[in-house]
């Protein structure tokens, strides 16, 4: 989990992702839409990505990918941040996490 809270440490949204995943990479166009500059790891070309994926299943992500933390903060998957958008409260959640200024 160490490898994890690193690589989202001070970064306002992070994405956990596979390259040949359709939905991160819909999560990431929406919030993306927002204007939020969204740091995307890609775990089939990270190195130590299969380390990675266990971390985060450990946290609670099933399935592991999309994986989304915004403000250091585990959201969830495409389930939740599409919730979280239908009650029009993720622009709050990226205004608040400074990835957004609007």
């Amino acid at each position: 989990m160490e490898s994890v809270r690193s690589l989202v440490a001070e970064k306002p949204v992070v994405i956990f992702s596979k390259s040949s995943c359709c939905m991160s990479h819909s999560i990431q166009t929406l919030i993306s839409g927002y204007g939020a500059n969204v740091t995307v790891y890609e775990l089939d070309q990270l190195s130590n990505g299969q380390e990675v994926e266990k971390a985060l299943v450990q946290m609670g992500c099933k399935p592991s990918v999309p994986a989304v933390f915004i403000g250091e903060q585990l959201i969830g998957g495409a389930n939740q941040v599409m919730t979280i958008h239908v009650k029009n409260q993720l622009a709050a959640l990226l205004r608040r996490a400074g990835a957004i200024w609007v």
